[in-house]
């Protein structure tokens, strides 16, 4: 005889409920910034698991504060190895948060890994185009240099060494950026190079780009940094969509754009020192790409 229609429903329900059991949250994996480790991040992690029940969270630990300072393509090669063993463990996929420094360590390691699977990438507060101001870290670090002179260590064979002075991008100094950063210039495309076409493809390969930054960062140096806008000749800022690597879709920006799976989420009154701890303010941001 026919089947009754409240066990149908009963059997669609089942089937969805385990379907969700199944498939659950995608692990989160927290890439550290400069100066930090997993500990800064024990609060935010804990925040993910309670808001997504089960999800897994790790923070990598590597390159743990003053080890913050080594060349950045050699942070690469540590970070690649530890996320890509837990991406091949996620059959469903990735998501990645990347603070600050954490954000560049991030581009470097999904340039380079063969093959990945990052659903969201979640850049939080990141001088993702580059820093140039002079801010407390920097005064702490390099004492007699003021951001104006900064350039004569950064852009040497030596000052390449320093993971600060991979993204130190003096506007002033545009010519011998472009000849001597080994790292930045590269990634966001400004100086040509032959991996540049496989690099893009795994940038664009990511299903959600995510940018969070704020005008009070008070590190972030133009703040719009967080959000791919930096300072021309004249420290005006460059918004990301009039800034070449955006027109000329360097490295995949704009086709993600385009595609609309970018998205900048801008906070007011969080200082860089706190993003860690003021995941409230930016949660429902956070929230919807973590699933």
């Amino acid at each position: 005889g026919p089947v009754p229609c409240q066990m149908i429903l009963h059997l669609v329900f089942l089937s969805i409920a385990l379907l969700d059991a199944a498939v659950g949250y995608r692990p989160v994996i927290i890439i550290h910034g400069l100066f930090d480790g997993p500990k800064q991040f024990t609060n935010l992690a804990s925040f993910i698991s309670q808001t997504h029940p089960g999800t897994n969270v790790t923070t990598v630990d590597l390159y743990d504060d003053m080890a913050s300072l080594k060349p950045l393509w050699d942070q690469v090669k540590g970070f690649k190895a530890a996320v890509g063993q837990m991406m091949e463990n996620a059959t469903d996929g990735v998501h990645l948060i990347c603070f600050s420094q954490g954000g560049l360590v991030c581009r470097g390691v999904l340039a380079t890994i063969p093959k990945h699977n990052v659903h969201s990438l979640i850049f939080l507060s990141s001088p993702l185009a580059g820093q140039y101001g002079d801010t407390s870290y920097f005064k702490y670090f390099f004492p007699k240099y003021i951001k104006t002179k900064i350039y004569h260590l950064c852009y040497t064979l030596f000052g390449q060494k320093i993971s600060i002075c991979n993204f130190w991008n003096d506007p002033h100094q545009r010519e011998r950026y472009l000849k001597t950063n080994n790292y930045l210039a590269l990634l966001n495309g400004e100086r040509e190079h032959p991996n540049l076409t496989q690099w893009r493809k795994r940038f664009v390969s990511i299903k959600k780009l995510v940018l969070i930054g704020g005008p009070d960062d008070g590190v972030i140096t133009p703040w719009q940094s967080s959000f791919y806008g930096f300072y021309d000749s004249n420290e005006t800022v460059v918004e990301m969509k009039a800034e070449d690597w955006y027109l000329k879709d360097a490295f995949g920006l704009k086709t993600l754009d385009s595609r609309g799976d970018l998205v900048q989420c801008m906070f007011s009154g969080v200082h860089h020192t706190s993003w860690h701890l003021n995941y409230t303010v930016y949660k429902d941001c956070i929230e919807e790409w973590l699933t």
